[in-house]
């Protein structure tokens, strides 16, 4: 059906968002948005779309992004969650409690296709409560990259040093200093011809940007759920 509404949900370490796309990708309703609940397990968050889903009115099928590693809808890591994804069919959940058709992939691949070009290799990182990533070459994607959770220096991942919590720990002025060392760290290992940034954390970049890295909006993340329903 050329005129299929999707309703695509962003599962976040600390808030759920959801709207309805058309056929094309563009908005119908206005994006809505709840703290993720706690204890941030399966049942409290399915719950809570479910309540948010009064909001947006009649669609076709979901799309979800969630932040952790997530294979044929089952979730296999969820690190800035609590206990009790590992396991978990996310997207069998979905299903049966909206009673649509609906499709589950990492956040960070979901958002990067809502803004690469599909030229070439680009790469996307997500700052939020964690740190996500994902890798497209010529619009294929390689899926559950997870890069945060890789060394980066002094005993250390990447989402140590740059998510919300390193982003605490250290102020604002180290944090934008160790977003810009692993930009360029990144740079040389996939010699990338597109960097994207997102996640709510993004705006709060205060360093000046190579050329080639840019700053894409926080709904990205919602308006790539489409392209998890081309086949």
């Amino acid at each position: 059906m050329s005129d299929q509404k999707t309703l695509a949900i962003d599962v976040g370490g600390t808030g759920l968002k959801m709207l309805v796309l058309d056929a094309t990708g563009e908005p119908v309703t206005e994006r809505t948005r709840v703290e993720t609940p706690r204890p941030a397990e399966p049942e409290p968050v399915v719950s809570a779309l479910l309540t948010m889903d009064d909001a947006h009115g009649d669609y076709d099928r979901i799309s979800c992004g969630f932040p952790g590693v997530v294979v044929d809808g089952v979730v296999q890591t969820a690190p800035n969650l609590d206990g009790h994804w590992p396991g978990f069919d996310l997207g069998a959940a979905l299903r049966e409690r909206f009673g649509k058709p609906a499709r589950v992939a990492n956040d960070a691949d979901v958002q990067g296709y809502g803004a690469i070009e599909g030229k070439g290799v680009e790469l996307v990182l997500t700052l939020g409560t964690g740190m996500g990533s994902a890798l497209f070459v010529d619009g294929r994607l390689v899926p559950n990259l997870e890069l945060g959770h890789h060394p980066f220096k002094d005993g250390k991942t990447y989402e140590e040093w740059i998510g919300k919590a390193g982003r605490e720990e250290y102020g604002k002025k180290r944090w934008n200093e160790n977003v810009g060392e692993a930009i360029a760290r990144l740079a040389h290992l996939f010699n990338y011809r597109h960097l994207y940034i997102g996640g709510g954390n993004a705006k709060k970049l205060k360093l000046e940007l190579p050329d080639n890295v840019s700053v894409v909006a926080n709904r990205a993340g919602l308006l790539g759920g489409i392209a998890l329903w081309r086949d």
